[in-house]
Formats: C-alpha cells, sequence, structure tokens
C-alpha cells in the first residue's frame, strides 16, 4: 500500500511579490516555500504511515531545483521522492500539469488500497484544479477539501468542509483526497531524518521516462498543450489606514464623515 503526496514549490506571497514587465512572476526573485496544504496533505500520509505501515511517496514537478523541497518532505518522513521535470513540461496550465502529473503517478503504479493526496490549492495560482483533475486522469474517486479521514480496509470514511457545515463521505480507494489546513498539524523535520534525507532514493521522470503514456502527447503538454495562460499579474494596492472612531457619538461622527464624502 502507498501514498502518494503531490507537492508543489511556491514562489512566497507572504510578502512583496515580484512582478516582471511582462506580468509575469519574478519566482527567481522570491523565496521557494512547499506549498502550505501541501504539507497537510503530506501529514495525512504521515498519519496513515502510522496507522498501516504503508510507504509514502511525495512527487512534484517542476525544475531541477524542487528537490531540495522534495528532500525536506523526506526528512518530514516520505520514505522516497520522485521529481518530474523536462523542458517539454515548462509552460503547462492546470490542465497540461494533471496530464503530467498523472502520467507520473501511473509512472510509480496505483493499486488496490492506494491513496493519493494533493493540498486543497497551491498560492501561487489558486485555482484548486490540479487534484481533481489528477484524479479524472488516473479515473479514481476523489474528495476535496478534507478535514478528517478514517480507514478501514479498502474503504475510507472521509469528512469534507462545505461552506454551511461538513458532510461525510464513504469512498473506495484507490481514492484522490484533497486536503484543507483544518485536517491536522504539519509536524517539524527531526534531525536523524534531516542527517538520512540525503540517503533515501529520489527518482527523476523526464519527457523520455513518460513519453509513452497516453497522456503525454505534445498537444496534451507544455504550452502548447495549456489552453489557459495568466495574461497578467499584479500586487494589489495598499489599502489606506482605517480610522477609528471613539466616543458616544459615534453615529453622529460616522454620519459626518458620510455625509462629507458625499455618500450619503
Amino acid at each position: 500500500m502507498k501514498a502518494i503526496v503531490c507537492v508543489k514549490q511556491v514562489p512566497d506571497t507572504s510578502g512583496n511579490v515580484a512582478v516582471k514587465e511582462n506580468g509575469q512572476l519574478d519566482r527567481a526573485s522570491m523565496a521557494a516555500i512547499t506549498n502550505p496544504d501541501d504539507l497537510n496533505a503530506l501529514e495525512a500520509a504521515l498519519v496513515l504511515k502510522e496507522n498501516t505501515g504503508c510507504e509514502v511517496v511525495v512527487v512534484t514537478m517542476g525544475p531541477p531545483p524542487a528537490e531540495g523541497m522534495l528532500r525536506e518532505c523526506i526528512a518530514r518522513g516520505a520514505d522516497r521522492a520522485v521529481l518530474i521535470s523536462g523542458r517539454e513540461f515548462g509552460g503547462s496550465d492546470t490542465f497540461a500539469t494533471s496530464q503530467i502529473i498523472a502520467a507520473g503517478i501511473n509512472a510509480i503504479g496505483v493499486e488496490k488500497e492506494d491513496v493519493v493526496f494533493c493540498g486543497r490549492q497551491a498560492i501561487d495560482g489558486d485555482t484548486a484544479q490540479v487534484g481533481p483533475q489528477i484524479a479524472e486522469k488516473l479515473g479514481i474517486p476523489q474528495v476535496s477539501y478534507v478535514t478528517d479521514i478514517e480507514k478501514d480496509g479498502d474503504k475510507l470514511t472521509v469528512t469534507r468542509a462545505l461552506e454551511d457545515g461538513f458532510m461525510k463521505v464513504e469512498v473506495e480507494t484507490p481514492c484522490l483526497l484533497t486536503c484543507i489546513k483544518e485536517l491536522n498539524e504539519p509536524r517539524y523535520m527531526n534531525m536523524y531524518d534531516i542527517m538520512t534525507a540525503y540517503e533515501k532514493p529520489l527518482q527523476v521522470l523526464d519527457y523520455p521516462a513518460l513519453k509513452d503514456d497516453p497522456l503525454i502527447e505534445t498537444d496534451t503538454i507544455g504550452l502548447k498543450g495549456s489552453p489557459t495562460n495568466v495574461w497578467k499579474s499584479f500586487t494589489p494596492p495598499q489599502k489606506g489606514a482605517g480610522q477609528m472612531l471613539e466616543g458616544t457619538d459615534v453615529a453622529k461622527q460616522l454620519a459626518g464623515i458620510l455625509a462629507n464624502k458625499h455618500l450619503i
């Protein structure tokens, strides 16, 4: 049994977001981090490993430097990692990315009791599309916005968050789950796993390794296979400082301010 975790290296958008003159993110000038929701997905897989003894495999698509992020995932407790990397994959949108990652997961192999974990969404695109699209490409059931997981044989009982409550879903494995931050608290790396992270296997899958998969066609991957593209990225303008009203006649003060601005 395997728990396959899809992770992504993203620019740290907690500070100033650098944008090139052409409107694209200047990723090289920003620190790279592991997508936060993907850490919740990894933690869910590690808990499953503790309960069942399954193997945890982390997978990402990205340039060669993404190996560092994968080694950090191994230092958190994953058993091995797979890096999907090739120039042919560059410029992929969510559709093309899901094609490539699904082909990579096919190369790893999906068995009866396996579970694929993804974060809810990535902080650089915020589309929440890649996880569900991977499930569709693999032809397996999916449950999104997961807040609780219980495993019983080849079935999972999963609680998913809705806008106005929660829903319990029973799903057979293999399946794909997208995880949200309310599911768990990601663990820290420990010293022993940090020291041994580079001793565990990391496999690189390039275009020649995946080209025989039916999902990998020149018109379904990379920029050519991407029906959507980002026209422009920008940092929204900073909001002005708020004005605090104090005293016993706050309503009167507010009415005066709004009247001066010709809003009432």
